[in-house]
């Protein structure tokens, strides 16, 4: 069965701040830098404010990695900034990174729950979607209805639009599926096709989607 919980799409009452960081390592580092992520995963779960958070690997390429946090408000969110375990995670990782680390801050668009534990083997999809400027309301209505479709899906566990909070035309889409096989017929499903066909003429970049698992 697909996702059964209601949008929240009223992102100016919603005070949670949601971040998605993206990094690369240099290869040999791999294993190293999981560690540091998981130490940063654990001890980050006794913070105030913390609404969610997971530590992704990429499928293909293991030594991308990307973490999806929700705090509660900005007041939270800073002082985790400001916490000994995240700075010593960036501390940590400056010597391995072979990119910047690239966080970004969104509102919420089109919310629902998470699973309320964990699913081995489910894959996260994270998408970068940015629309030009005259086509943003147009592409709004589009991701609300492909978050509002896609949560039925089969094997949908959590289907969620965030919008970049300093450029209000980028999206972040994220997405679990129970296994690859459901995520493979999310993407032949005819309301998928249909998005993505209605929304590349309005697309300012590559539609940027990357499959990864969370971190043991």
């Amino acid at each position: 069965m697909g996702e059964q919980q209601t949008a929240r799409t009223d992102e100016t009452t919603d005070p949670a701040v949601y971040v998605v960081a993206y990094f690369e390592v240099v290869p040999p580092s791999t294993i190293e830098a999981a560690a540091l992520l998981r130490q940063y995963r654990d001890a980050s779960r006794t913070d105030a404010g913390l609404a969610g958070l997971e530590v992704l690997q990429q499928c293909a390429r293991p030594d991308h990695f990307a973490i999806v946090e929700t705090w509660q408000d900005q007041k939270s969110f800073e002082t985790h900034g400001s916490a000994a375990h995240t700075r010593a995670l960036h501390e940590r990782l400056q010597a391995l990174r072979s990119s910047p680390y690239d966080e970004r801050l969104h509102q919420g668009f089109v919310l629902g729950a998470a699973p309320a534990s964990r699913v081995a083997g489910a894959i996260y999809a994270v998408t970068h979607a940015d629309a030009i400027p005259p086509a943003k309301d147009d592409a709004m209505v589009l991701l609300k209805q492909l978050a509002e479709l896609s949560r039925h899906d089969d094997g949908a566990r959590h289907f969620e639009v965030l919008q970049q909070r300093n450029r209000l035309n980028h999206f972040t889409i994220v997405e679990i599926w129970q296994d690859q096989k459901a995520l493979e017929a999310h993407v032949i499903a005819a309301h998928t096709r249909q998005f993505r066909q209605q929304f590349q003429p309005m697309s300012g970049s590559l539609y940027d989607e990357r499959l990864y698992q969370a971190l043991d």
